[in-house]
């Protein structure tokens, strides 16, 4: 993985906000990590984006887990 620079943060926020719609969306810098930042929305971790430079194309990846108990019972 790569390091994301910080100037690259907003330009993935505003990415995530007009892809889905949702101005709640924000990204944080980690403290200790320099490969991935959070993704909060309202106020609420949700996943992170990770940065990957391979062979010169840089990508992002976006992970985000989903508990079990957070689904819907029935839909």
């Amino acid at each position: 993985m790569a390091v994301i620079d910080p100037v690259e943060v907003p330009r993935l926020q505003s990415y995530l906000q007009q892809t889905f719609g949702v101005k709640d969306i924000a990204l944080k810098m980690r403290e200790k990590a320099t490969d991935s930042v959070e993704v909060i929305l309202n106020g609420e971790f949700i996943g992170l984006i990770y940065k990957d430079d391979e062979d010169g194309e840089i990508s992002y990846n976006f992970n985000m887990a989903i508990l079990d108990i957070d689904l819907p019972a029935t839909i």
